[in-house]
């Protein structure tokens, strides 16, 4: 294939069968995470027939990543999460304790991994998707309510703990996937974070002025395409700026980008405008990921792949229930929240795949948590309808009035 029409290729095939797959699992009352996943696997190296660009779709999907995390920090609400913060952060960090444990046993004593391998895919299989949990819980219309802010504060505690790792992984394993020694590991440990709060201080001093200075001023000019371009530049120019100059990942300088803009007058408007790109990317960010798939996995390792399914669908379940009861919460929310969290998703791909690149992940170990995910997130639906019968389905929140917009806003909203 022309090397000069690999990218209009790999696009029309990375979107035509996303879209072909993902209406497929719509129709089968399935997230369309997982018919983008299936995309992927179909033109992936490891499927007969047509196989894309496989230098050319990981540089895309980290344009995915960069605004997915955009996205996660222009909807990052700390007074939601303040509201539910005595349930949602000692639960979270509960759960994924319990359920990095449950991981690591498997991986050491069953799979036979080292100690970091195990780790890393424990702590894999311990954090949510909230692209999932988010369709789940608009289709029950629960997003406003009490439970709704529960599980959404959780997750957000969960993402926000998985940005730290991140960060931090880069930090404590070198690139042959070896564990650094004490002293090389605080030097390199304090430089960094020096400069990653460097970058964060700076963002939040400077950009928190500049920012939405430069968004109200691009909104003057009455110009759609303008406003989106400018969001886009944000984004992308942020998260460029982190990686290039402070050393920290494109991922967590989009997330800071996000969330300096979260709750200025455009914000709102500028969450509208990268919601586009955001989700283009992002599918092709899932087809990369279901590229890196190998399906004989499933043939050759069956039992390994039941193991992370029951530590993510049912371990995860259990450990949920027990907290949620020990909080004193109603059934109903118990049994909401544990089946929010059986399902691994977009962070897990990002660390799988970071950590293999690293060396610290073999591919078939790679390829269980893929496996996890595609099958957690296929039966996601099905435990959401089998809680309903355990329990009482919670009431859908009340309609939340609407306030009267800004200046700014309703500026944004006649360009």
């Amino acid at each position: 294939m022309p090397h000069a029409d690999s990218l209009i290729v790999t696009l029309v095939g990375g979107f035509v069968l996303a879209f072909v797959f993902g209406m497929l699992a719509n129709r089968l009352r399935l997230s369309p995470l997982v018919g983008y996943l299936i995309a992927g696997v179909v033109v992936g190296p490891f499927t007969p027939g047509y196989v894309a660009d496989t230098e050319l779709a990981p540089q895309l999907a980290e344009i995915g990543v960069i605004l997915l995390m955009f996205g996660v920090g222009l909807h990052f609400s700390p007074k939601d999460l303040m509201q539910v913060r005595k349930v949602a952060l000692p639960g979270a960090l509960v759960q994924i304790a319990a359920a990095s444990l449950m991981g690591w046993a498997l991986g050491r004593f069953a799979l036979g991994l080292g100690n970091l391998e195990a780790s890393l895919l424990g702590f894999s299989l311990s954090v949510a998707s909230t692209v999932v949990l988010l369709k789940a819980l608009e289709e029950r219309k629960q997003v406003k309510s009490e439970i709704g802010k529960i599980a959404v504060g959780w997750l957000i505690v969960e993402d926000l703990v998985i940005v730290v790792a991140l960060v931090m992984l880069p930090l404590l394993v070198r690139s042959d996937g070896q564990i650094l020694s004490a002293g090389a590991m605080a030097g390199s440990v304090g430089w960094t974070l020096l400069k990653v709060a460097l970058f964060v201080l700076l963002m939040f001093v400077v950009g928190a002025k500049v920012l939405p200075w430069l968004l109200v001023r691009i909104a003057h000019t009455k110009s759609r395409e303008l406003f989106t371009l400018g969001v886009l530049s944000i984004a992308l120019g942020i998260a460029w700026l982190a990686y290039a100059v402070f050393g920290a990942s494109f991922a967590l300088g989009a997330f800071v980008a996000g969330l300096v803009l979260n709750g200025t007058p455009l914000g709102h408007n500028a969450a509208e405008r990268s919601l586009p790109l955001r989700d283009a990317f992002a599918v092709l960010f899932f087809v990369s990921v279901g590229m890196l798939f190998d399906p004989q996995v499933v043939l050759n390792q069956p039992w390994a792949v039941l193991g992370v399914v029951f530590i993510v669908i049912i371990g995860k379940s259990l450990a949920a229930l027990m907290i949620t009861t020990a909080f004193k919460l109603d059934r109903a929310t118990s049994l909401t929240v544990a089946a929010s969290l059986a399902q691994i998703g977009e962070f897990s791909f990002i660390l799988a795949a970071i950590s293999m690149q690293m060396g610290a992940l073999a591919r078939e170990t790679h390829d269980l948590i893929l496996a996890a995910a595609l099958l957690s997130i296929s039966l996601n639906p099905f435990v959401f309808a089998m809680i309903d019968r355990l329990g009482p389905r919670l009431p859908p929140a009340p309609p939340v009035p609407k306030e009267k917009p800004t200046d700014a806003e309703a500026l944004a909203k006649v360009m």
